[in-house]
């Protein structure tokens, strides 16, 4: 049999493959990767049929157009976006069958900033350490999508189409309120600091990416600036570095770092940070685990 593929008729301003991502190898200095929303992942692939972490497609802020060379069924998640077929309106957050030959366009999303757009049977690009994931800092993974592109599907799922073709999904948030269990160096913020974190208010950056958020606003004043040897970083993490604006790590993040983390955002709020434009009002919420003391 031949194996299916979709063409990439637009690309759009930074789309790539994302799945759930490379747990575990952390140790080897490859961090996890995969789609930041994944609850946005795993519903478009619950849509379909599809495993809860096959490989997709995530975009930024513009959307992307396809053209498959074979029937197949879609469904678009995370950002709303116009969603057309052949120039037509079709669904958003639903299974929407595609013909051979038909374009598929996910327009510039109007509001958050990533989308997922799934195939039934998943993109079928090669696995890189056990995953499809693109790695923004490495480069681990396939490189993102470039106009003319044609990515190979896996085989559309056999199992009948889903008992649920449309799915509620949060809207993307107008602002971040963010639970912040303390960090290994919580103790490392001055009293200042400790203010500042409870009551500062901050915006999501432009020069926010993959690999964290940048926040602007108040800096957070440190009680030291003795240099920390290397510490292991974990997606969520909230880092200070010289210049006391807080940065937070998202999935394509270092596995080290030397500068405190004074927090680490609980797991939850994850996919709200992945759709957070620039602007975007930020709060911490900070919630004692009883170590943080040093």
């Amino acid at each position: 049999m031949t194996p299916r593929t979709v063409e990439v008729v637009r690309a759009g301003a930074l789309t790539t493959v994302q799945d759930g991502g490379r747990a575990g190898l952390a140790h080897l200095g490859v961090p996890p990767s995969g789609a930041l929303d994944q609850r946005a992942l795993g519903l478009a692939n619950r849509l379909l049929g599809n495993p809860p972490g096959a490989a997709a497609l995530e975009t930024t802020l513009n959307g992307v157009a396809l053209r498959p060379d074979a029937n197949c069924r879609v469904a678009v998640t995370g950002a709303p976006a116009a969603v057309s077929l052949d120039g037509h309106p079709a669904a958003w957050g639903a299974a929407v069958d595609v013909p051979a030959g038909a374009r598929f366009e996910v327009g510039p999303a109007s509001a958050g900033l990533r989308s997922y757009v799934a195939v039934g049977g998943g993109v079928g690009t090669e696995l890189v350490l056990g995953s499809r994931s693109h790695d923004v800092l490495s480069g681990l993974g396939p490189a993102p999508l470039r106009d003319g592109d044609r990515l190979p599907l896996g085989d559309a799922p056999d199992s009948g189409p889903p008992a649920v073709d449309v799915a509620p999904q949060p809207a993307p948030p107008v602002a971040l309120d963010l639970t912040l269990w303390d960090g290994p160096r919580r103790g490392r913020l001055a009293n200042d600091g400790q203010a500042t974190l409870r009551g500062g208010a901050w915006t999501v950056a432009s020069a926010s990416n993959r690999i964290g958020l940048r926040l602007e606003g108040p800096a957070l004043a440190l009680s030291s600036d003795e240099e920390l040897r290397s510490e292991g970083i974990v997606t969520g993490a909230v880092q200070v570095p010289p210049d006391g604006r807080p940065v937070i790590f998202l999935r394509d993040h270092p596995t080290t770092g030397g500068y405190p983390v004074i927090g680490v955002i609980d797991p939850d709020d994850l996919s709200a940070c992945a759709q957070a434009r620039p602007g975007t009002p930020v709060r911490f919420h900070p919630r004692a685990v009883g170590w943080a003391a040093r």
